[in-house]
């Protein structure tokens, strides 16, 4: 049996004073860890709902990309700006150490109704804020979030009116 909490590194201080960084990233250097992870993620009933998966720039990416191929699910992406070309549709947003902005490539949506988002760690939930807003702007549901860490103290979900499911909490 393996404890993902195990393969969790704090970094205190980064990217600013005050913030405990959880870094995920030991756990793809244990391929087995890897593995039963996204295996441990594609178990939620909810994705047999979702027309397609939504990850964010960019640690969602490696996720979500595992996650889509077990399940034969398209993937979108959302990425930071400047980084996608074509028309976008874009929004701001707030993280606990500054603001940024993401952009999806509109034509990725066609034909896509249903989503669930995918990403590497909730937080204030700021990311995920942005990214449901950018969905309904395109009249598209989100039924779900799957991430890998919560940090429950900070009552990111609550933001939320669809479920979350996250595999180490915090």
């Amino acid at each position: 049996m393996y404890k993902l909490k195990n393969y969790i590194k704090d970094y205190p201080d980064f990217p600013k004073p005050g913030i405990i960084f959880k870094d995920i990233l030991p756990i793809l250097k244990e391929p087995e860890a890897f593995k039963n992870l996204i295996n441990d993620m594609c178990q939620w009933e909810l994705f047999k709902d979702c027309d397609s998966l939504l990850a964010i720039d960019a640690r969602g990416f490696i996720f979500g990309s595992a996650i889509a191929i077990k399940l034969s699910k398209p993937l979108v992406l959302a990425r930071k700006k400047g980084k996608l070309p074509g028309k976008l549709i874009e929004d701001s947003y707030s993280l606990e150490y500054g603001n940024n902005i993401l952009c999806i490539q509109e034509d990725s949506l066609n034909k896509l109704d249903n989503f669930i988002i995918i990403d590497d760690l909730l937080a204030t939930g700021g990311t995920v804020s942005c990214i449901e807003k950018l969905l309904t702007k395109a009249n598209k549901k989100i039924i779900g979030l799957s991430v890998v860490v919560e940090l429950e103290d900070l009552k990111g979900k609550c933001n939320f009116e669809f479920p979350v499911d996250s595999q180490i909490k915090f």
